[in-house]
């Protein structure tokens, strides 16, 4: 059984930065997409950014650009997001998604094990 436990989040002020982390485990890590999406409060939960299985493409949403960053390690087993310059607008839980032959990064249908979820609330 694929295991997703994310770790990082927590309180951040506005402009502040925060790097989460995704552990994987109980599975072939190199075979897996990986992608985040968030919930905010009230709100459906959406795509925020995702990796190609090597590492070797990204794809990201308005919210992402120019200001998150995904990244994976093969030899830890870990997908990484960094996250720069955050507003009150990014707090949200946080998901970690891992997916074998993802086709359309943005779609939560493609992703087959899921994490629990981190807390990332941006206020003073």
């Amino acid at each position: 059984q694929v295991r997703l436990v994310e770790y990082g989040g927590g309180l951040v002020q506005p402009g502040g930065s925060l790097n989460l982390s995704c552990a994987v485990s109980g599975g072939t890590f190199s075979l897996y997409g990986a992608g985040w999406f968030r919930q905010a409060p009230g709100k459906d939960r959406e795509f925020v950014i995702a990796i190609n299985e090597n590492g070797g493409a990204t794809v990201g949403s308005a919210i992402a650009k120019d200001r998150f960053t995904i990244s994976r390690d093969k030899f830890k087993n870990l997908i990484y997001l960094q996250m720069n310059s955050l507003t009150p607008e990014d707090t949200a839980v946080y998901y970690c998604a891992v997916g074998r032959g993802v086709r359309d990064y943005l779609q939560e249908s493609y992703y087959d094990y899921w994490g629990q979820g981190t807390q990332i609330t941006v206020s003073l």
